[in-house]
């Protein structure tokens, strides 16, 4: 029942925001084909772009942008976005999914602020200027778990990946769309910057199991900047790498619709300093490469706290950590200084572990704690029979690692979700 629910009210948010986008394309008129940048005004006062940007352009706070399709920055074109601004995308799945995507070649510059954080949500919600300027960072009307509302925010880049080919199609965007590409051989590419931005309610449906994440960054070099962002209640997963180099710091994902934080084809950067907040399947789900570029080095994450369940609400995540088996796509990642809280007891949540932990060298546990009682520690670490089977590196107990004096200006905060972390 509470599934049946929770899809009522996509689908309903869904049909409002599509009555809600007054504007000179319909939400099933969008398609493919985007030849010159396109900005209009629609009735009830956003700017409504509707075509593709090749041009340099900047994208002011006094505004509110209407994303009215898959809105790419193409390559040669940079997109410039004030603090403070806030950017709404129409409701649509399958190819008329609303996105923005920063292809190769071209850059995002979304520098926000702690006091003018840049927002992407669903032209469903009534967020406005106002409230930016008053410090209300929140929804004033849609739940932090409210989904599927529109796509979200892709930036691809010429940096490695581990694939079939050092350049491939991005999920999310139809093949027909050679904007999708991502991947390359510059590990120092530059994608732009993105700071203090929140996304929030998105991962539209694309196809059957395929939703687009709330940020996705594929092939994206260290270059690219990427700090002080938050997902809120997106579809499918929170934050999610294919391959690359680049670093993110400072990061909330709450309410993730499937994995918080997913890691794939040799992605080989850091991500430092973050909070997870529930997840409607893996907390972590980490891969190992595949394809070609075998010889990438480790990702890392460090210094995190992750609330794992809504224990008064039986709300749980599935695995804590879900890890790629011995072979050569076997998990390759560091994992330094990270706590996971509000644990459901095996006899509510048997699938809350860590999976996997046998036979993957390339995996290394340093300070993972978990805040169970010492004897159930290995209940919550797969083909741990005792607590003398548990790595080295994962113990029961520990306290908060993520510094959240930072995080302040995330809906995640103002709603109270990082009270005592």
């Amino acid at each position: 029942m509470k599934n049946f629910r929770l899809a009522t009210k996509v689908f309903m948010g869904a049909v409002v925001a599509c009555a809600l986008s007054v504007s000179l394309i319909s939400c099933s008129d969008v398609d493919d084909d985007y030849d010159t940048p396109s900005i209009v005004n629609n009735n009830n006062g956003n700017v409504v772009v509707s075509s593709n940007i090749t041009t340099n352009t900047t994208w002011t706070s006094d505004n509110v942008y209407q994303l009215g399709g898959r809105i790419v920055v193409e390559d040669g074109a940079t997109l410039t976005i004030e603090p403070g601004t806030i950017v709404k995308g129409e409701a649509g799945t399958g190819i008329n999914a609303t996105a923005l995507l920063i292809a190769r070649g071209g850059k995002l510059m979304a520098e926000g602020t702690a006091s003018e954080p840049i927002i992407f949500t669903s032209v469903a919600d009534e967020i406005s200027p106002e409230d930016i300027a008053n410090g209300n960072f929140g929804s004033p009307n849609l739940d932090p778990d409210i989904n599927g509302y529109w796509g979200g925010v892709i930036v691809l880049g010429n940096a490695p990946i581990s694939a079939s080919a050092n350049e491939i199609q991005i999920e999310g965007i139809p093949t027909s769309d050679p904007n999708g590409l991502y991947g390359g051989n510059d590990p120092a590419d530059n994608s732009g910057v993105i700071k203090y931005v929140s996304i929030r309610h998105g991962g539209s449906n694309i196809g059957a199991g395929n939703e687009i994440n709330g940020l996705t960054l594929g092939g994206v070099g260290t270059g690219t900047v990427v700090e002080n962002v938050e997902v809120v209640g997106n579809q499918d997963d929170g934050i999610e790498w294919f391959g690359g180099t680049v670093n993110v710091t400072n990061a909330v994902v709450w309410n993730a619709g499937d994995d918080a934080i997913d890691t794939d084809q040799a992605w080989s950067g850091t991500l430092d300093n973050f909070v997870v907040i529930y997840a409607g399947n893996h907390l972590f789900e980490l891969d190992g490469p595949e394809g070609s570029f075998m010889g990438a080095s480790p990702h890392t994450l460090k210094n995190g706290t992750i609330i794992a369940s809504d224990l008064t609400n039986e709300v749980y995540s599935d695995n804590l950590f879900n890890l790629d088996p011995i072979g050569s796509n076997a998990s390759r990642v560091i994992l330094e200084n990270i706590h996971f809280t509000s644990v459901a007891s095996t006899n509510d949540r048997p699938s809350q572990v860590i999976n996997r932990i046998n036979n993957i060298p390339d995996v290394t546990f340093t300070n993972v704690t978990i805040d169970v009682p010492s004897a159930d520690l290995y209940l919550h670490v797969n083909e741990a029979s005792n607590n003398s089977e548990v790595p080295s590196g994962i113990t029961a107990g520990g306290s908060s690692q993520v510094n959240v004096s930072g995080l302040g200006w995330t809906w995640a905060s103002q709603a109270g979700m990082l009270s005592g972390l």
